[in-house]
């Protein structure tokens, strides 16, 4: 009986030894997770302040000398603060993306029950003016109901639907179709979980199907400034807003037979308590 408590002693003591292993590196795990954080909040403020304030000024002078001395400037000056305009306008669009994507998990909301049917809506709601002027046929299957941050997802469906609207042949309308699967099986092992399949299609220009993963690379631009306006991160922020939620997507395409992208989410999520809470419990 001794040698039976002492070896359930030796074993607790190991055990109590791990677990605070565990929790130290958890707890390591922790603050650099935070200090990252705070660097990428300090970027925003950065991004949303600091870097917007003089190109703002660089646009409202620029408008100045276009309202009152358009007729000093002569067709030269007024070409050259036009593409000054130009210039600056796609400066601030790129700040404001960049800030959108460091925002992914710095400002990420929890995941609740969004439908997607009020998230397509709005984003419709918001396009409708592109829609309208390009004559755009859109087509939408009755969407499902997942847990999601749902601005984060709104962001995703503007990206994709905004692309599929901007690349097509001149003279050409816009088709796009958006169809949905549900409760289908998961791919991971020993996940009960129902997973739903978005696919956005369209019959725009399409691109090489090399470049199918390369176009969700920061920067990444398939076209001319002058044919395609754009920053070429509205889709690595898709990708990586899909990912927070534990999906993937993918896309197909091939020159002038339009692109597909591909959605494959989880309908549910698991609910995992904030880190910290987890280690304040442990203590």
């Amino acid at each position: 009986m001794a040698q039976l408590n002492s070896a359930l002693a030796a074993a607790n003591a190991e055990l109590e030894e791990k677990v605070g292993m565990r929790t130290q590196a958890l707890l390591q795990y922790s603050e650099e997770l935070q200090r990252s954080n705070r660097e990428l909040e300090e970027f925003a403020f950065v991004a949303s302040h600091d870097l917007q304030e003089p190109l703002r000024k660089i646009r409202a002078f620029g408008d100045r000398l276009q309202q009152k001395f358009s007729a000093e400037l002569g067709e030269t000056g007024a070409d050259y603060v036009l593409r000054m305009q130009a210039a600056s306008g796609r400066m601030s669009a790129l700040i404001d993306d960049l800030l959108s994507f460091s925002r992914v998990t710095t400002k990420q909301r929890p995941f609740v029950p969004v439908d997607l049917n009020k998230i397509m809506h709005s984003v419709l709601d918001d396009l409708d003016y592109a829609i309208e002027e390009s004559s755009a046929q859109v087509h939408i299957d009755p969407l499902p109901t997942i847990d999601a941050d749902g601005s984060q997802i709104a962001q995703v469906f503007m990206n994709l639907m905004a692309n599929s609207l901007k690349f097509h042949a001149p003279g050409h309308r816009p088709i796009v179709t958006v169809t949905s699967e549900t409760n289908l099986e998961s791919p991971m092992e020993g996940d009960e979980r129902r997973w739903c399949r978005l696919r956005f299609a369209d019959q725009g220009i399409g691109f090489e199907a090399q470049y199918a993963e390369r176009v969700f690379s920061l920067f990444q631009r398939l076209h001319g400034r002058d044919e395609y306006s754009g920053t070429g991160i509205g889709l690595a922020l898709c990708r990586k807003i899909v990912e927070r939620h534990g999906g993937t997507i993918t896309a197909q395409s091939e020159p002038g037979e339009g692109a597909v992208f591909t959605l494959f989410l989880p309908m549910t999520q698991t609910i995992i308590e904030p880190l910290q809470d987890l280690l304040a419990d442990a203590s």
